[in-house]
């Protein structure tokens, strides 16, 4: 009887441990530099570089932007919340509104916007490697009734 007691509370001991690190959600807190090579940019031009130094204090994200090329040299400091409730950021004048959740272990991002104008929505997927040295951001866009994606590929500094 004592046996089968302490492998029941074995057991339960190694389920709750199994099931803690499974819940464990991904911490996306790195300075993360864009691989060009590795990256598709969609008609969009390519940048010459882009780094985004993120500081994840659940729930909270901060996004520090920097884009050198492409469109032009970008500067952002952006902030969210993963509860899904709407935060709004801006670059210059142009208002962004996102809406950022947890899907399993990646996050997922809904932003709508006007960028100098022109409508845009994004849907974001933000996910890293199991050894948590790749971010790679997968983004959908519509804007100006076309849709096509981007997939940028980012290696931890």
């Amino acid at each position: 009887m004592r046996k089968m007691i302490y492998r029941f509370l074995l057991a339960s001991v190694i389920l709750a441990v199994a099931l803690s690190v499974a819940q464990a959600k991904s911490d996306f807190t790195g300075t993360w530099k864009v691989n060009v090579a590795k990256s598709d940019f969609g008609p969009a031009p390519t940048p010459d570089s882009v780094v985004e130094t993120i500081v994840h204090q659940e729930p909270t994200v901060k996004v520090k932007y920097v884009q050198v090329g492409g469109t032009g040299d970008v500067s952002s400091d952006m902030e969210y919340t993963t509860d899904g409730k709407e935060s709004v950021n801006h670059l210059g004048d142009n208002e962004f509104k996102t809406k950022l959740r947890w899907e399993g272990d990646d996050l997922v991002g809904e932003t709508q916007g006007s960028f100098d104008g022109n409508d845009f929505t994004a849907k974001d997927r933000w996910s890293l490697s199991a050894d948590g040295k790749i971010m790679t951001v997968v983004r959908q866009v519509s804007a100006d009734g076309a849709d096509f994606e981007m997939k940028m590929v980012f290696e931890k500094q």
